[in-house]
């Protein structure tokens, strides 16, 4: 996580149980979010908000990096990387932070977790991290946790406020096995649970972590095995959302007052559940790899129960 001290200074506009998320965009280079009285919604596409002007905060997401990664499916990862920040740097609306998560580097290599920081740091923006499998190879941990890891507690779980909503980063890759399902333990299951008592059911809520905390597909892996305890504590709030990556694609759910939503990756695409034999980095044609890395409009309108997704293509 970053180090920089969020105050929150608005926490008195809260929203009711019947308000939700009215509004939200996604994109392979990030998710732009503008949140005003404590109520999120999005400026539009990232291109498109390149002339608007934010109304109360603004964040962004990122995730899968993978930097390092450099087999056919994208022999530069660091490049689509820095295409992804070059643009959050030419937005005149300045978030006030960003999220990733996970999957920062793809071997967990010293080298890698340095050129990561090198591009990033360009945002000149706070950033709060969470680890994928990915961040997590090297013996002991050390690369992240020294990195990332200052002020969270265990594994390098944390929250923060920020304009009204709590903040929750979990982690859900340790002793991670291959296709094997995420996990949070006990441990920090106890401490969310510690850390929601109290806080009014007004309170927006955003969870962030690497592998879905949803089952999206099982036989992949692709959920996380006690993600539904976690999600018992948070289904008394009016409204929750929950981000991640892992999957390199959109996927979306909404059950109740919780929105899920899945981000695509700023190296390399995956095939759809289901449609290979297995996952993992999915080679396409040279000039479709930025298409399957590119924009996602996602739209929850306040009252409605259906989100209404309009894929943009960042070429193509």
């Amino acid at each position: 996580m970053s180090g920089f001290n969020h105050s929150d200074d608005d926490n008195s506009q809260g929203i009711n149980r019947r308000q939700v998320l009215e509004c939200m965009t996604w994109a392979g280079t990030g998710v732009l979010w503008t949140v005003s009285g404590g109520v999120p919604r999005a400026l539009g596409l990232v291109g498109s908000a390149l002339a608007e002007e934010a109304a109360g905060m603004t964040f962004l997401q990122i995730s899968d990096s993978h930097v390092g990664f450099d087999k056919p499916a994208n022999p530069n990862a660091l490049g689509t990387l820095e295409e992804g920040i070059a643009k959050i740097k030419t937005m005149p609306v300045r978030p006030a932070f960003m999220i990733h998560t996970g999957d920062i580097s793809h071997l967990s290599k010293a080298s890698e977790f340095d050129d990561a920081e090198r591009i990033i740091s360009q945002t000149r923006l706070d950033v709060h991290y969470v680890p994928g499998e990915h961040d997590f190879l090297d013996e002991d941990v050390k690369l992240y946790r020294d990195r990332y890891g200052r002020g969270t507690k265990g594994a390098g779980y944390y929250a923060f406020d920020a304009g009204g909503i709590h903040f929750i980063g979990l982690v859900n890759v340790v002793d991670l096995k291959a296709g094997g399902l995420g996990n949070l333990g006990a441990e920090q299951l106890e401490w969310l649970e510690q850390d929601l008592k109290g806080r009014s059911k007004s309170t927006p809520i955003v969870v962030f972590a690497h592998i879905p905390l949803w089952t999206v597909y099982p036989e992949w892996g692709w959920g996380t095995e006690d993600g539904a305890r976690a999600l018992d504590y948070l289904k008394g709030f009016g409204s929750v959302t929950v981000l991640n990556g892992h999957i390199h694609q959109v996927m979306q759910k909404v059950e109740g007052n919780v929105t899920f939503h899945t981000a695509r990756s700023t190296a390399f695409p995956q095939p759809a559940p289901g449609t290979a034999p297995s996952p993992g980095p999915m080679k396409v044609a040279d000039d479709r790899l930025r298409s399957m890395l590119g924009v996602a409009s996602v739209n929850f309108k306040r009252g409605d129960q259906r989100l209404a997704i309009i894929d943009t293509p960042l070429q193509g």
